[in-house]
Parts: C-alpha cells; sequence; structure tokens
C-alpha cells in the first residue's frame, strides 16, 4: 500500500464551497500519486471556524463551538471522497462536543466502503487543559482493514509507551499532529518513530503547517509528513521510510508492505515486541542503589 501523510496548511474560508474544493484537491492529488491511506492532522479542522467570521475565528471558546457544529458537515464530504477516490482518510481531528463532560479532540476515520468511525485523543497537553479546556474522550481503538490493523495516537498520545503498547496489534499508527515549534515537532516525531522500534510497526506522522494569524490557537505551526518503522530488516537503517521539509506543504507517501512488518516482527535483528513483557520481571527485582 502508499501511505500519504499531509503537511496541511490551514486557510481563511469565505464558503463552504471553497473548503469543499480544498479538500477534493488535496485528496485527488494523494489518489493520483496511488495513495491507499491519507493522513490530515491534528485539530486541522480549526480552519471551519473562518465560516462563522473573524470574531468567532479569533475567539477560542466560540471557535472551539463553531467547529463541532460543522463536523457532520464534515464527515459527510469525507465519506463521499473516500468512496469517490477508493481511499482510506484520517480526517483533521476538530474539538467536539460529545456525550462527555468537556469537548474532546476527535479524529474520524472513513473507508471506500461507507463505513466511519473515531478515535479520541487520550491525554491533553498543558494548553488543551488550559485554557482551551478539552478533555480526555472514549478508549482507544483498532481498526482492522483491508490495508491491516490501524491504530491512532493523536499528537502528545504518541510519547506515551503504554498507549502505542496497548495498540500492539496494529500494523501501522497514525499520528496526526499540531505542534507550535520545531521542538514540538521533533518530540511528536521521536514518539512516533519510538513506536515503530518498539511495536517493530509504521508509523505515519501528519502536521499542520505555516501561520493561520486569524486563530488565537493554531496561530503558528511547525512541522511536515514522515513515515517511520523500525530500524531493522527490510526498512532503512535510518528508520525513516519518507519525510517531508518542514514548513512546505503537501503529501509525503512511502510504499508499505504488510509482509515486511511481519517478517520483521517474527525474524528481525531485535524482538522487541515480543520482548517486551520482559521488562516486567526485570523491574520487579530491580534494585535501587543507594548511596555508600
Amino acid at each position: 500500500m502508499k501511505i500519504a501523510t499531509a503537511a496541511y496548511p490551514l486557510d481563511w474560508l469565505d464558503s463552504w464551497a471553497q473548503y469543499e474544493d480544498k479538500l477534493a484537491a488535496w485528496v485527488a492529488d494523494a489518489a493520483e500519486q496511488g495513495a491507499d491511506l491519507l493522513v490530515f492532522p491534528e485539530y486541522g479542522a480549526m480552519e471551519l471556524s473562518t465560516l462563522d467570521g473573524a470574531d468567532v475565528a479569533a475567539d477560542l471558546q466560540a471557535s472551539i463551538n463553531a467547529v463541532s457544529g460543522r463536523m457532520e458537515e464534515a464527515a459527510a464530504l469525507h465519506q463521499k471522497l473516500a468512496a469517490e477516490f477508493n481511499v482510506y482518510i484520517l480526517g483533521s481531528s476538530a474539538p467536539v462536543q460529545a456525550e462527555f463532560d468537556l469537548p474532546v479532540n476527535r479524529a474520524e476515520f472513513y473507508s471506500p466502503c461507507g463505513a466511519r468511525d473515531h478515535q479520541d485523543k487520550q491525554i491533553m497537553t498543558l494548553f488543551e487543559r488550559a485554557p482551551w479546556a478539552i478533555g480526555s474522550g472514549g478508549p482507544l481503538k483498532l481498526f482492522d482493514t483491508a490495508l491491516g490493523k490501524i491504530g491512532v495516537l493523536i499528537c502528545y498520545d504518541s510519547e506515551f509507551p503504554l498507549l502505542g503498547r496497548a495498540l500492539n496489534e496494529a500494523d501501522i499508527l497514525l499520528v496526526p499532529s499540531c505542534t507550535e515549534a520545531l521542538a514540538g515537532y521533533w518530540r511528536v516525531r521521536i514518539g512516533a518513530m519510538s513506536r515503530a522500534l518498539e511495536g517493530q510497526c509504521v508509523t505515519a506522522q501528519s502536521s499542520i503547517v505555516g501561520t493561520a494569524p486569524w486563530s488565537t490557537s493554531v496561530e503558528v505551526n511547525v512541522g511536515t509528513g514522515g513515515v517511520f518503522g523500525p530500524p531493522d530488516k527490510g526498512f532503512p537503517a535510518t528508520g525513516v521510510l519518507a519525510e517531508g521539509q518542514i514548513g512546505q506543504p503537501g503529501w509525503t507517501l512511502a510504499e508499505v508492505d504488510l509482509k515486511t512488518i511481519a517478517e520483521v516482527r517474527t525474524t528481525g535483528v531485535v524482538r522487541n515486541r515480543s520482548h517486551w513483557p520482559e521488562q516486567d520481571q526485570r523491574i520487579k527485582t530491580s534494585r535501587i542503589l543507594m548511596k555508600q
């Protein structure tokens, strides 16, 4: 299969038709390059707040409410495009007013046959806790697809090994991100590459790029797309299958073979995934060195 990860700029939108045209162009571009699985970034849906005007887009809570109210319409558009181009799409995540006390950071996953599901972010960053007031949503999920078993770790979630371990059956982990500084991008990238090493799987990171001066929440964004695997048998020595250029909008694409993933898990030079449980016993027998 071929995975396409987005370095996605946020635009000011004057009409819903403008958003439809933008998204259709992005999906068509990836599909024309042979992509089977498209990964849009965290909080890429915040551009939908501009449809309610400058005052709403600039107000944090008003923009959250505005975007949440557009997500069913956005879902219908994504489902249409997934079917039209015969691709799987992880849509840009959005703050969504759901069944929880606080809005959640939710990424919707669409299949070409019309199926739809979602993944909520598990652990909130400091700015999501305050002033955004975004909360944790539903549990981690594993999507069993024709492309393999796919999990999603939204941005900060990728930096927590036990979340990755909970998805250890996944062949591919999708990591949509939104980072305002190069250090933030690298934190998520290191997390994504670490999860690929530990789980002996493929991870695909997407990012928002550029500025959005109309926003007080996603006004500066640094990142790029990337696809990573374990630096082992069948994969590049660096673990990097593909990477874009920082700040340059567009798709980063990589070929991924499920057979290669299966082989590295059974015949790789190292066996991080299968040896993981051995940590438990070693931790139990460890002793803290005392200063003499």
